[in-house]
């Protein structure tokens, strides 16, 4: 029960010119006085929080509202469920004209769910459920996945092609669309496809679905990228201040994002004397050694870093030539 300390029109005889306590009965919504027991209203709307139910029993207990609508359903969550037991709201067993008819109504049920395009989406977004956990979606980039995927079937761009594939090409769209730094190889891995299968897809669905969408932001990618290779937290500060400088001066514009993050994390492992490769970079990010070679040097001729100092100047000796690992020229040997 809920108290209530504010005055009505009512007048209670009982209360001797007191104020009037009111009393919420939030299992009947009634309003009732405390003095004399007059009810003043009745049927008050419920104004707490929505309750999602969780199971039958909670949704049959607590729930007002039932299961949340939502894109990522193929009946986006409003069918209704008829229960298999055989028994009316008291308990009681029904007759065998209502079990007859009960079964024909399930059946009806069973068999409106199960119509092509209905089994399309059931189909790709249970995998779609599946992905959420791998790639640790939001539910904002899972709704978005599914809307562009009730796209595609609107405008039949699916017809003929493979719904995994399809249904990866629109969870990487989804995923540049609400900025969640996941990269189509992440995708790939994640749904066992060839990257390039989904790439084609993706093209396709920026072209006929007219999507606009931007790139990503190198700086989403830099922490993942430090934490895979034992970097330390100054060396992730410095790589955001590296990342910062380079798109003062537009050098990150037109650059794969994934690349511009493992560079200044590698230049940053370097200014903080850590034992961190190329390979180690590479690897971590998915990125050639020769891209963040190229970067390197694009970053050296804008002096971004200081690479005058003595921790960069060193140089890593090969069988032939020595190269100075800041700016990777080839230096004869002597001997």
């Amino acid at each position: 029960m809920n108290n209530y300390s504010e005055s009505s029109d009512h007048t209670c005889k009982n209360s001797k010119g007191k104020d009037v306590l009111l009393v919420s009965d939030s299992s009947t919504g009634e309003i009732m006085c405390s003095f004399c027991g007059e009810v003043i209203a009745e049927n008050v709307a419920e104004l707490g929080p929505e309750y999602a139910a969780q199971s039958g029993e909670d949704y049959m207990s607590k729930s007002r509202t039932g299961r949340k609508s939502t894109l990522a359903f193929n009946d986006m969550g409003l069918s209704t469920v008829i229960q298999q037991s055989d028994k009316d709201a008291t308990g009681k067993n029904l007759s065998g004209e209502m079990k007859r008819t009960f079964y024909r109504l399930r059946m009806w049920d069973k068999n409106s769910k199960a119509l092509p395009g209905h089994r399309n989406m059931q189909k790709a977004f249970t995998l779609l459920e599946g992905l959420k956990a791998k790639l640790s979606l939001t539910d904002a980039a899972v709704e978005q996945a599914a809307y562009i995927y009730r796209k595609t079937l609107a405008k039949k761009i699916g017809r003929g092609r493979s719904i995994p594939v399809i249904l990866s090409a629109c969870v990487y769209a989804s995923c540049r669309f609400t900025n969640t730094p996941r990269t189509i190889q992440d995708v790939a891995n994640a749904t066992n496809l060839r990257r390039t299968s989904i790439h084609r897809i993706y093209r396709m669905l920026v072209r006929d679905l007219d999507l606009t969408l931007e790139t990503y932001n190198p700086v989403s990618f830099i922490t993942r990228i430090t934490t895979e290779v034992g970097a330390s937290e100054k060396t992730k500060r410095d790589a955001i201040k590296f990342l910062i400088k380079a798109e003062e001066l537009m050098i990150t514009s037109g650059k794969n994002p994934v690349a511009m993050a493992a560079t200044v994390v590698y230049l940053a492992s370097i200014m903080n004397n850590e034992k961190v490769s190329q390979t180690q970079v590479s690897k971590a990010a998915a990125i050639s050694s020769v891209t963040i070679r190229n970067l390197c040097k694009k970053l050296k001729d804008a002096k971004i870093a200081s690479f005058a100092d003595p921790k960069i100047a060193k140089t890593v000796k090969s069988d032939r030539d020595t190269y100075n690992i800041t700016t990777k020229l080839r230096v004869k040997n002597t001997d």
